[in-house]
């Protein structure tokens, strides 16, 4: 199956963005170009070792269920909601490669949390130093 840039934007990013209640045309243009390029930038893992279209690891993939979605459990749900019934329960990791609105929130959580991790050293810094 032949995808294009724009079905990937218009069906499944942007889609799947709204649903999490987190849509910009900023984050829409990031996860599109995790996608085309995603090892090149070296967001997520190199094309060998990750899953799916945004190749994510395996690792990385139980990393953000337990230390980063079992503490926020309402994301979890919504992430939970993407997935299918019976698969995920039997091979959560296949999800990341069969199923492009969940593997797209998974990418998104993990662009999210290192986001999150980089910029509290600098909060901390501010905050001790007024």
């Amino acid at each position: 199956m032949y995808v294009t840039a724009e079905h990937l934007r218009d069906q499944v990013i942007r889609p799947t963005l709204k649903y999490l209640g987190v849509w910009t045309p900023a984050c829409e243009d990031f996860l599109l170009q995790a996608a085309i390029a995603a090892p090149e930038l070296g967001l997520f893992s190199q094309r060998s070792n990750g899953l799916g279209l945004y190749h994510i690891t395996a690792a990385q993939h139980r990393d953000i269920w337990d230390r980063y979605l079992a503490y926020r459990p309402e994301m979890a749900s919504r992430i939970r909601g993407l997935a299918s019934q019976r698969a995920f329960l039997s091979d959560p990791d296949g999800e990341l490669q069969t199923n492009l609105g969940y593997c797209t929130a998974i990418a998104w959580l993990l662009y999210q949390r290192s986001r999150a991790s980089a910029e509290e050293p600098q909060h901390t810094a501010a905050a001790a130093s007024a």
